[in-house]
């Protein structure tokens, strides 16, 4: 009976979310780990004995790989090979460059800032260098690396210069472990700077933002999408909170019962720690991803990747998904600009909401406090504005327990 085969495809492996295995056929599977991360496995029966060849997560290994994979250890089969035996005899060979690229994130971990920035570097080396990953990285050559850089070469130049000096450092750790040979493809100086016209200089303005009479409709909507994203970025919103601080977020930072987000200095952008208070709706959105939860050391808002948070870029596509052209930093000013038109709070209050430094040295010296009571009464106002109108105009806040829609 002839195999039935390629029951997935590339989009089904990018939605399923389901825990679990995923067939493709011929005893190729998807798998779905509780915590959304995604790995391919090869099954199969051995002198009786039902055995699980791991083939590689979905970030580095696409479908189409994975089915090559498949098809390869089924021929070991049939000559009479083991395949995970035959995989541990055969020589080691050069690493593609998405294995080395993640072996350099987690080598270089302790030297990053903040998990932001180690976010960033994820992004950017498998969004942007996704042609270079299934490349062996001694076969990476200044062709392919100018195949990457161009289409962003003028359109995201600060970006396109990270990619390539990202992609430098990796070939260059590579190099050092004896995979590479000659010069770096990705060099600038004297190198690239001589086939790539000057980028333009990077033009700093403000995040576009969404006006904030709009939000509540902008909440309604958001609430239909069922995605860890859309969760993220409602939270974000009601939170007042940069994206970094929720992509970060871990469990042991929030004190439920008291209602309150506790988030380290190390995590801060001025590098101080912030209380943030937590409204009903906020505690409803935390219990919903409670049912993801897997320790106090767990992301809030996890990844599809084992142990890893939401992509730096999620809360982005679900605003394009949405076609709102506006940012996600952008909700801040939104949260602003209400707080200074709608609301009687002081000043300080809002801006110690924004983890703002406010004042000199000496007047901060004096005001030790954080003000939290007087925030919290803020984000509830603010939460209580963000809550979409019900008919009748009259607006209810879901009870902490509820699950968000």
């Amino acid at each position: 009976m002839a195999l039935l085969l390629n029951k997935l495809n590339a989009r089904s492996v990018t939605t399923i979310s389901k825990p679990g295995r995923h067939g493709d056929g011929g005893g190729l599977y998807l798998v779905v780990d509780k915590t959304g991360g995604k790995r391919w496995v090869f099954l199969y029966r051995r002198n009786d004995r039902l055995r699980e060849m791991g083939l590689g997560g979905l970030n580095a290994v696409t479908l189409a790989r994975a089915r090559e994979l498949a098809a390869a250890a089924r021929a070991d089969l049939q000559a009479g090979i083991d395949p995970i035996e035959a995989k541990r005899s055969a020589p080691s060979a050069v690493p593609n460059f998405g294995d080395e690229a993640d072996a350099y994130i987690e080598a270089m971990k302790p030297q990053f800032r903040n998990s932001k920035h180690v976010g960033q570097w994820e992004m950017t080396l498998r969004e942007y260098a996704a042609p270079l990953r299934p490349k062996p990285v001694n076969e990476i050559t200044t062709a392919d690396i100018l195949a990457v850089l161009k289409p962003i070469w003028l359109t995201k130049s600060e970006t396109a210069s990270r990619v390539r000096g990202r992609i430098e450092r990796v070939l260059d750790a590579s190099k050092a472990k004896g995979h590479r040979s000659g010069e770096n493809p990705a060099l600038w100086r004297g190198h690239l700077d001589k086939l790539l016209p000057k980028r333009r200089k990077l033009a700093r303005g403000h995040h576009a933002a969404m006006p904030y009479v709009d939000v509540p409709a902008f909440i309604n909507d958001l609430r239909e999408r069922e995605a860890i994203a859309a969760r993220a970025l409602e939270f974000t919103v009601l939170t007042a909170a940069r994206s970094g601080e929720t992509f970060g977020a871990v469990w042991r930072e929030f004190d439920l019962a008291a209602g309150v987000w506790t988030v380290p200095a190390v995590r801060m952008k001025a590098g101080r720690e912030h209380r943030v208070p937590l409204t009903p709706r906020a505690l409803a959105i935390l219990e919903e991803m409670k049912l993801l939860r897997s320790g106090p050391e767990a992301f809030v808002f996890p990844g599809q990747r084992k142990g890893k948070p939401l992509s730096v870029m999620a809360m982005d596509m679900v605003l394009r998904r949405m076609n709102e052209a506006v940012t996600v930093h952008g909700f801040r000013s939104s949260f602003r600009d209400w707080c200074g038109e709608a609301s009687t709070f002081p000043r300080e209050i809002a801006e110690a909401a924004l983890a703002h430094v406010v004042g000199d040295e000496t007047e901060r010296a004096y005001r030790r406090g954080d003000a939290l009571e007087k925030r919290r009464r803020l984000m509830i106002a603010w939460a209580n504005f963000c809550e979409p109108r019900k008919p009748g105009n009259v607006i209810t806040l879901k009870a902490a327990g509820e699950r968000g829609k």
